[in-house]
């Protein structure tokens, strides 16, 4: 008992035991012992191999993507700033901003890029809206559905050559247009020049435009409403949304990345529309009809001036560019992130 009491006295003497570390993290904590590093596995032929393997798979396609687009768009940039001549054994001369200035300056260049936005805004929208409104109505299974698609489709791939003087004889003056406004509903007192003056002609060209995009679009439209959620609209019909409700609070949600496509790509197709002018109106009369492509297309290959035609050609680009950028920024998801 005894030794048991002095082992216990001892043990709470004045004589304290030693603290132990603290382990916990804190000021006067020990720094942490350095890690080994890694021995690096040596570079082997094998490794070699499997890593550039994604890259030599990719390289085919890329080496073609540089040869045909990364280059003439070098080549164009690069043109822009010289007074260039085709001429053998001519010295092309470097000139600057000159180029861009002269653009800038010509009423002309302003004319045609007045032209490309107009085509672009009467054909976009009517071009979203019939499409998808087309889409709508054949996405209900029904034994004719085939056949309205490859209706509706056959206008998209059928060549623009085609279909430009196709519709440049219906628009004619004895043409099929002229013959129903004036002769068979007789809603015209006479013929009307519809290729003979600036503002009937663009609505000839924008016609021709909606007329074969809309089945382009309808198509895209169609493969995204194969993908909005039937659960999501029963829920909504369950309670009590109507159609135009449904449409507005489900449809269009799910389908809000491929409109941005949509609108984009059309945005982009509208200013560089270039076959139909060309064969409808050849940007007559007296260039009132010209849109930036034709006007590019005439000052390089009539006129032999390379140079400012492909000043033209870079200005359209930066914005097309600058245009795509701005519906990026728009066209947001409900979270406010940018579908891009």
């Amino acid at each position: 008992m005894s030794t048991t009491r002095v082992d216990t006295a001892g043990a709470a003497g004045s004589t304290p035991a030693a603290p132990r570390p603290s382990t916990a993290p804190g000021r006067h904590s020990a720094p942490p012992a350095p890690q080994s590093p890694r021995p690096r596995r040596p570079m082997t032929a094998g490794r070699v191999l499997r890593r550039a393997t994604p890259y030599l798979f990719i390289a085919p396609g890329f080496l073609l993507f540089a040869a045909l687009i990364l280059f003439p768009i070098a080549q164009a940039v690069q043109m822009s700033f010289y007074d260039w001549k085709i001429v053998a054994g001519a010295v092309s001369q470097f000139i600057g901003l000159d180029n861009y200035i002269r653009a800038f300056s010509d009423g002309h260049f302003w004319l045609s890029l007045a032209n490309s936005g107009i085509y672009m805004l009467f054909t976009v929208p009517p071009q979203i809206v019939i499409g998808l409104f087309i889409a709508l109505l054949l996405k209900q299974k029904s034994p004719t559905q085939p056949v309205f698609r490859v209706l509706f489709y056959l206008p998209v791939i059928t060549s623009w050559v085609v279909v430009s003087l196709l519709f440049k004889y219906l628009f004619a003056d004895g043409g099929l247009i002229n013959f129903t406004l004036h002769d068979f509903l007789h809603l015209m007192n006479s013929d009307v020049s519809w290729l003979s003056g600036r503002w009937t002609a663009l609505v000839a060209i924008c016609a021709l435009g909606v007329w074969k995009g809309v089945g382009w679009s309808m198509m895209i439209f169609l493969a995204a409403l194969q993908g909005v959620p039937r659960a999501l609209e029963e829920a909504a019909m369950m309670d009590g949304a109507g159609r135009w409700q449904r449409f507005r609070t489900v449809t269009v949600p799910a389908i809000w990345p491929t409109l941005l496509f949509v609108t984009v790509m059309l945005v982009i197709g509208g200013f560089n529309v270039f076959t139909s002018v060309l064969l409808m109106t050849g940007g007559g009369p007296g260039g009132a009809t010209d849109v930036v492509l034709t006007y590019m297309y005439s000052q390089a290959f009539k006129f032999l001036d390379f140079g400012y035609g492909s000043a033209l050609a870079v200005i359209l680009s930066v914005i097309v560019f600058v245009l795509a950028i701005v519906q990026l920024r728009v066209f947001r998801d409900r979270s406010g992130e940018d579908l891009a």
